[in-house]
């Protein structure tokens, strides 16, 4: 009998692992309403977008005063941010001298809940130094975040060993450049030239994944889990950028009139929001990482949205497009570089988005401050990207 009540009780507990996980995969029903990804009334849901809160859409006919609203409304479907911590509180773990420049290993208290592991370089020479927020992608790959645009260090304990942690993060971090990167840190790259250069773990990312490890098959559960609290995963990404830009410019070694931000794929998606939402930024580059909603959730194309929490803010497609809160930047300095070969964002969804975006330049006059171009090639951050980017900062910073 204790048995039976043993089992009857783990059999309530664990009805999805019993049961479902099993079977789902196998069992389908002759009417269904989800097919791949997406409502199957996902084009009456686009026709109803209006975008009523778009620059041109709105009632509110003053720039400067629609700058304010719609960044307003960005943070209030960011929900509830993170509370800000008292002091930085900064640690620096580890240092290295390299080619030109030097990088630190630091732990930075961007919020009272918690430090964030980061990378920073700083050139030789004396200062102060323009200086980039550089933003890591997702790629599925959550195991490095900060080492993907920032070489990491390998540390020694006192006999001279090498940490095999370290070891590890390096060699993941020299593969996962090797393709994406075409072999060159985008970080290391800009301090080269002279930039300061910070980059941090994104919640979820690095130092700050999961105690069982990195598994992307458990993101949208976390999600979902922090949206039970109140609070947006995705939101806290930004936040943190935010926060680490302010921490930026409070470094003796850093103008703070002039920080930039740049990223690719995610890291794209983290620099256009970024410079929409925090006005210390003066240049941003998104790299790959650019379309309208209508196309990136529709039908049309073999492949739907799979990042989602990533870039969801709720209710704000009521009010906004991708390009409606990127143009929160304007009259800033953009450049944006999407590849034709990119099969994350269809091409007439990026070429609409990019439409969107001049009009809201051209409006206020100042038309050179947005670059965007569409190149031949895959969804990547190559070295020409990475030149063409540092052209960029050196014209604007």
């Amino acid at each position: 009998m204790k048995k039976f009540i043993l089992l009857f009780t783990a059999l309530i507990a664990f009805p999805y692992v019993s049961f479902s996980q099993e079977k789902n995969a196998s069992q389908k029903r002759e009417k269904y309403e989800f097919e791949r990804n997406l409502p199957a009334y996902a084009e009456k849901i686009m026709a109803d977008w209006t975008f009523p809160l778009a620059w041109g859409n709105s009632e509110i006919k003053d720039f400067q005063l629609w700058r304010k609203t719609a960044r307003e409304k960005v943070f209030e479907c960011m929900l509830t941010p993170p509370p800000p911590a008292s002091n930085y509180d900064v640690k620096i773990l580890a240092e290295e001298q390299r080619e030109g420049y030097k990088v630190k290993k630091i732990e930075v208290r961007l919020s009272d809940y918690y430090t964030v592991p980061a990378l920073l370089l700083v050139p030789d020479g004396k200062g102060p130094f323009p200086a980039v927020n550089c933003l890591h992608d997702h790629g599925a790959h959550l195991y490095i975040g900060k080492e993907k645009m920032i070489r990491p260090i390998v540390t020694k304990d006192g006999s001279g060993k090498e940490n095999e942690e370290d070891l590890e993060v390096l060699k993941d971090a020299d593969n996962w450049v090797s393709g994406l990167y075409e072999g060159q840190y985008v970080g290391d790259y800009l301090a080269k030239n002279g930039y300061v250069v910070l980059s941090t773990d994104a919640p979820m990312w690095g130092e700050r994944g999961q105690k069982e490890g990195a598994r992307r098959d458990r993101y949208d559960m976390i999600a979902g889990n922090m949206m039970m609290y109140g609070i947006n995963l995705s939101a806290y990404m930004t936040y943190d950028d935010i926060a680490a830009t302010e921490f930026l410019a409070t470094l003796p070694e850093v103008d703070k009139e002039r920080i930039g931000c740049m990223g690719f794929s995610m890291g794209g998606y983290r620099a256009w929001m970024l410079s929409a939402l925090c006005e210390r930024i003066k240049a941003g580059v998104a790299v790959c990482w650019m379309v309208t909603s209508d196309e990136q959730l529709s039908f049309k194309y073999k492949r739907t949205e799979n990042g989602g929490f990533a870039n969801c803010y709720p209710g704000l497609r009521r009010w906004m497009d991708y390009p409606h809160i990127a143009s929160i930047a304007c009259p800033n300095a953009m450049l944006f570089i999407n590849g034709e070969q990119d099969k994350l964002f269809p091409v007439p969804g990026v070429k609409k988005a990019f439409d969107i975006m001049h009009n809201v330049w051209n409006s206020q006059n100042v038309s050179e401050k947005l670059e965007t171009e569409i190149w031949p090639v895959p969804h990547s951050c190559y070295k020409k990207a990475q030149e063409r980017t540092l052209q960029f900062f050196k014209k604007h910073l």
